[in-house]
């Protein structure tokens, strides 16, 4: 019996906590466009910019840096 006293008032301080984080979720617009997440996956995007060939290091080049073979 004493742990009803106990849960009763633990359950109304839980419910009252996900009340609050509901509404405050609606009014931060949490809500608002639940479509275009699902559609932005089937977008293409733009290709990267490749990068010229001479700006990217050799493994060789790097292994003498460091002293060490690839």
């Amino acid at each position: 019996m004493n742990i009803i006293l106990m849960l009763i008032p633990l359950t109304l301080v839980l419910v009252l906590v996900a009340g609050w984080g509901f509404f405050w979720a609606v009014e931060s617009g949490q809500f608002d466009d639940l479509d275009s997440p699902g559609w932005d996956v089937l977008v293409d995007e733009a290709a990267p910019c490749a990068v010229p060939a001479a700006t990217i290091p050799d493994a060789q080049a790097v292994a003498d840096r460091h002293g060490s073979s690839p």
